[in-house]
């Protein structure tokens, strides 16, 4: 008896388990009808209350829980920025390279020939684009064992993960 007791037990923890939502974050917006406060919460309105808008969102932790460890590890320390021009063809394979080893980064798009002298003395001497900084250490032109050597030093892997979605080019 001890243990069909257990195993319905597992069965239900289970079933609780398999019906919470683990990548998305359910907000309540609504009016209370006594002091007029809007009121939003991650906690469901009293019964009754009208006009209550339900939102749900993955929230950025849960994001960032799906990356590998070594991944989380890597972009903490040593964050990738990637600076490119629109129009430019090193810059499509600088994003293939990051896409492919499954790095995130941001991306900034230089649109103007100040802030490509602005990023010149960021860098520290002439910048050439597509650069790329990997915490405190840059890289100007795209070469790519240059870049993979950097990479391979901050911890990222040498292939993407089973999933990883690739960064769109930003919008021009």
């Amino acid at each position: 008896m001890h243990t069909t007791s257990a195993r319905r037990l597992a069965c239900i923890a289970t079933a609780l388990l398999a019906s919470t939502p683990a990548s998305a974050q359910t907000t309540y917006h609504w009016v209370d009808p006594n002091s007029g406060v809007t009121v939003i919460s991650d906690l469901p309105p009293p019964p009754g209350t009208r006009g209550v808008t339900v939102n749900q969102a993955p929230s950025i932790a849960d994001e960032e829980q799906r990356l590998p460890y070594a991944v989380r590890q890597a972009s903490a320390k040593f964050p990738v920025v990637l600076y490119t021009s629109a129009n430019c063809g090193a810059c499509q394979q600088a994003r293939a390279l990051l896409n492919g080893r499954g790095v995130p980064f941001s991306e900034k798009r230089l649109t103007s020939q100040e802030e490509l002298t602005a990023l010149g003395r960021q860098l520290g001497g002439d910048a050439i684009l597509p650069s790329i900084s990997v915490g405190r250490q840059n890289a100007t032109g795209f070469a790519a064992p240059t870049w993979n050597e950097l990479l391979d030093f901050a911890g990222y892997p040498a292939t993407a993960p089973y999933g990883f979605k690739p960064a769109a080019p930003p919008d021009q």
